[in-house]
């Protein structure tokens, strides 16, 4: 498989496929497509997996694209404003946000993340269920405004705003940490509570997550 990211505020990534080899995508994503390409809408797996998608954010059914020949195509365009990030699933098992998932190699395996941690899932932003992939192969993610990485030492620590955290190595441990101060937690526009990454491991941060996007349309600055 080959691909090229293209557009600059809402990307498209465009896939081309050697005869056999298949795709799998959120349902909807697909922009444009070789007209050889074998389109075909499941539920992914056994149904018990289905609903686990779609309790992570994503619908029950995805779709796959099969290459009837050598050089067809598809395209998956980003759903809002952002980018979209292409990884190489395979040494580090990834927790990504809801919403994140693009698309996928079959040899990449999705499925869901549970917070163990309820202070996490209910303050932390970032949900009490995440979607986990594994595997080996290439994974496309969609990316709120762009990315900063980071690389975690062994309790290593940060602090990230609600809804920042895109994704994460499995490695790293996620909390919840109150705002200092009462002035700060009233009065500073942080909210009461940041989300507590620990090393080891890798993080990615989004600069303009959707919660923030959708504030700021609706007058709260």
């Amino acid at each position: 498989m080959k691909y090229e990211i293209k557009g600059d505020q809402l990307p498209v990534a465009i896939l081309t496929l050697d005869k056999g080899e298949v795709i799998h995508s959120e349902r909807g994503a697909m922009s444009w497509m070789s007209e050889s390409m074998i389109m075909k809408t499941n539920a992914g797996g056994s149904v018990g997996k289905a609903f686990s998608r779609m309790f992570s954010g994503e619908s029950m059914f995805q779709n796959t694209y099969e290459a009837s020949k050598d050089g067809d195509f598809v395209a998956f365009t980003a759903s809002f404003p952002g980018q979209i990030m292409v990884l190489d699933v395979e040494n580090n098992t990834i927790i990504a946000q809801k919403r994140a998932f693009l698309a996928r190699e079959a040899s990449v395996d999705m499925s869901i993340f549970f917070q163990k941690k309820l202070g996490a899932a209910f303050f932390g932003g970032e949900g009490f269920i995440m979607q986990k992939f594994s595997g080996k192969g290439k994974l496309f993610l969609e990316i709120d405004g762009s990315l900063i990485e980071y690389e975690l030492k062994e309790g290593e620590s940060m602090l990230i705003d609600t809804g920042y955290l895109a994704l994460m190595t499995e490695t790293v441990k996620m909390d919840i940490q109150t705002v200092k101060g009462v002035g700060n937690a009233l009065f500073g526009g942080e909210g009461l509570f940041n989300t507590k990454v620990t090393g080891p491991g890798k993080i990615w941060i989004q600069t303009m997550p959707l919660n923030k996007l959708v504030g700021l349309f609706g007058g709260d600055k």
